[in-house]
């Protein structure tokens, strides 16, 4: 699925980025949850007495929560205008072998949440890792619960930030991707939508108890995970099929985004609030469209904006 000396590279290039981006704060290094920044103060209010934040202008960078044994935390970037008020959520899952704060580099999905005025938390993997099936890392190999941890994540926010139950939204790079294909097979119930950058399908079976729409961004020269299906997982498209066959559209599509490398085709007659749609981009490789280029992973569209595209399309 991945090449480890590639990804290895990548990695240590985002350290170096994530070292002197101003974007970033300095208290959040974006270990994983086993790591020992979870029980260190970054001066942010103790989210266990926080209490409920509606009408309360918080700041917050970080939330730490227990589950299943484990100590597990997550990133959080208030939009600016952020004053207590119910705002929308988007839970951004970060890839294998990279970190939550490389993920709000990679995705640059701080400034698009600024402009939209909602929540970003982006969760912290176990050894850079999430349990999405049989993928991937030490998470996948300890059966990590990440389905119930991020059903964990959710309560803890909800206690601690004012957020609109009706618009929480989850996505991920590559294993964050895989994971986000997961959640909405087995628990969509709090999600409004979801959409997958680069991460498939790494389960056999997926019949989720209700349907949600479902974004796809895959690139064809994709070196990590592969457009077409292989012997690891489905393909781009054939993951799609399955989507919208679930979600009752027909097997056609339009197109309805066309620009440059990219282009974007959504299902047929999907019934109201269960829209699928897969994004390609030519010759992309294992990348964010719209967000930072990464060396040695392949191209990065800039032809379309991954965070504009999903947002409009859940909207």
């Amino acid at each position: 699925m991945r090449s480890s000396s590639v990804l290895f590279l990548a990695a240590s290039l985002l350290c170096a980025c994530s070292s002197t981006d101003e974007s970033v704060p300095s208290s959040a290094d974006g270990g994983t949850g086993a790591s020992a920044d979870a029980g260190e103060s970054d001066n942010s209010p103790d989210a266990s007495v926080a209490g409920s934040a509606c009408g309360t202008p918080l700041t917050l960078s970080r939330v730490d929560i227990m589950h299943d044994g484990r100590s597990r935390g997550a990133l959080v970037h208030l939009p600016a205008d952020y004053d207590g008020s119910p705002r929308p959520l988007v839970v951004n899952f970060h890839g294998r072998d990279t970190t939550a704060s490389q993920e709000r580099l990679i995705s640059k999905m701080d400034s698009s949440a600024d402009a939209a005025g909602y929540i970003v938390v982006y969760p912290e993997g176990i050894s850079n890792s999430f349990n999405a099936g049989f993928c991937c890392g030490e998470a996948q190999s300890q059966n990590v619960d990440d389905v119930g941890f991020t059903q964990a994540l959710l309560d803890e926010l909800e206690s601690v930030l004012c957020i609109d139950s009706d618009q929480i939204f989850a996505t991920g790079l590559s294993n964050g991707g895989y994971l986000v294909q997961r959640i909405a097979c087995e628990t969509p119930e709090r999600f409004a939508g979801f959409s997958s950058v680069a991460g498939l399908m790494a389960i056999t079976s997926c019949t989720p108890s209700e349907h949600r729409p479902f974004l796809l961004f895959h690139g064809t020269g994709d070196q990590i995970v592969p457009y077409a299906t292989s012997g690891f997982s489905l393909g781009a498209v054939d993951t799609m099929n399955g989507w919208a066959a679930r979600n009752g559209c027909d097997a056609t599509a339009t197109n309805v985004y066309s620009q440059g490398d990219a282009s974007c085709a959504r299902y047929d007659n999907c019934p109201a609030g269960k829209q699928v749609e897969l994004c390609t981009i030519a010759d992309g490789g294992h990348t964010w469209p719209g967000g930072l280029p990464v060396p040695f992973l392949g191209k990065t569209s800039t032809d379309i904006n991954a965070n504009d595209h999903m947002w409009s399309f859940w909207h």
